[in-house]
């Protein structure tokens, strides 16, 4: 019996371009909120959280609620960025979430 390869492994290895991440896709042209540049470099948690409440709230492209739509977000940057993330930046993006929950009257986690 041979073993399952999947099509993606599969057309990345013959593949003459490199392959395109849907994340990374998606962190460039989302449509959900409009981001202020560099919101996730910045180094004031409570600022992160602002600003992410702040175009969760003026978007009209959402499909959530605005807690919902900024926290998912930040936790998606959190997530793609991975092992490349340095602890003390992961820690200001954690941060980040703390406040978020406050700015919207959620408990904190």
């Amino acid at each position: 019996m041979t073993p399952k390869t999947s099509t993606r492994s599969l057309s990345a290895k013959t593949s003459k371009t490199a392959p395109t991440c849907w994340s990374g896709e998606v962190a460039r042209h989302s449509n959900a909120l409009d981001l202020e540049s560099g919101v996730f470099t910045w180094d004031d948690p409570a600022r992160i959280a602002r600003s992410l409440k702040r175009s969760a709230e003026q978007s009209v492209r959402r499909k959530s609620t605005p807690f919902r739509s900024a926290m998912s977000m930040l936790t998606f940057y959190v997530n793609r960025a991975g092992k490349e993330l340095s602890e003390e930046r992961r820690k200001v993006l954690e941060q980040a979430k703390d406040e978020l929950r406050k700015a919207f009257g959620r408990a904190p986690y």
